[in-house]
């Protein structure tokens, strides 16, 4: 079988497939070649290398960990929402390799990539991730474009991002949100009511990513129906399940399954309302049978007579109106 020369440098002469990148397309094909280096100017200014690095499966919790400014929310990803990436890493492995940086205590961070370490550590397969060292923390953003496309972030993680944004000024209400994120104030409506929700809640469900604005403008009405300590109550109870309310639903599909999920969130959520007694109607009392009843309501008297005659309607009507003058 014919070999490859740069195969054959690395035999002969131990170098290692190395490739320059100064695009992002160049990059995500060398990625793909999974090239052992990939030197790359990181934000238009050092040119950094970028070497390849397998972590076995056993070792990836303890060897690497999340960049802490990384927008996906770790505590979401599970096999259903990460099925998407899943089957395929099972059958062939990681198709692209992650980016990250070396840490100083020698383990790695990964700047992009998280959602294809939690499939490795799901699947049991050992993870791929290019890392290099000097790399600062601004520099994070540019990185995560070097990589494969993101898959789009939930709207619970694009509502942090934009809690962030008015919290530090840089936006000042929705309307300025909408024109920096480049979206419709509709879409950062449900965006910051879905990041409003809390976590419990949230993680009740098989993906988050898969929950749109429907499904958050009315998780959002009636989790902010209930007053502090109901809400409270809500979150407690959630909480003390041993398993999310997703493994327990009796359904197939991520569809089916969230619609279960939903139903059960709105039956708890009635669970920790407090019972209002509902006030009995007055009953009616009857005067003579058949004949004449009232209802007596507080400062109202409801008479029904019925078998009168003509003349005894209108004697009684006439009595009433002198009584009541």
């Amino acid at each position: 079988m014919a070999i490859k020369t740069n195969d054959l440098n690395a035999r002969l002469f131990g170098k290692a497939d190395k490739r320059r990148a100064t695009t992002v397309a160049e990059a995500q094909s060398a990625a793909q070649d999974k090239a052992a280096v990939i030197e790359l100017a990181v934000a238009g200014e050092k040119t950094v290398a970028f070497e390849l690095v397998k972590v076995n499966a056993d070792d990836i919790e303890g060897k690497t960990q999340v960049f802490a400014q990384n927008a996906r929310e770790q505590a979401f990803l599970n096999e259903h929402a990460l099925a998407d990436i899943l089957t395929t890493l099972k059958d062939r492995g990681q198709q692209y390799p992650a980016v990250g940086r070396w840490l100083e205590d020698g383990r790695i961070e990964v700047l992009d990539g998280s959602r294809r370490r939690m499939a490795c550590i799901l699947a049991n397969q050992d993870f791929l991730i290019y890392v290099a060292s000097g790399i600062q923390s601004d520099h994070a953003k540019f990185l995560s474009d070097v990589a494969n496309a993101h898959k789009p972030l939930s709207l619970f993680e694009r509502g942090k991002e934009m809690q962030a944004l008015l919290a530090t000024g840089k936006v000042s209400d929705q309307k300025a949100l909408a024109r920096y994120c480049q979206c419709s104030e509709a879409l950062v409506s449900g965006a910051l009511k879905a990041a409003s929700l809390p976590m419990e809640l949230l993680m009740a469900y098989p993906s988050v990513g898969e929950l749109g604005r429907p499904t958050i403008v009315k998780l959002h009405k009636m989790y902010f129906s209930l007053d502090e300590k109901q809400q409270q109550a809500f979150v407690d109870a959630l909480s003390k399940q041993e398993q999310p309310v997703w493994q327990r639903v009796d359904a197939q599909g991520i569809t089916r399954i969230t619609r279960e999920v939903t139903h059960h969130i709105e039956a708890l959520s009635e669970k920790v309302r407090p019972s209002t007694a509902v006030e009995s109607k007055p009953q009616a009392v009857e005067l003579i049978k058949g004949q004449a009843s009232y209802v007596r309501d507080g400062d109202k008297l409801q008479l029904k007579l019925s078998q009168l005659s003509e003349q005894q309607a209108e004697h009684i009507l006439s009595y009433l109106a002198d009584y009541l003058k």
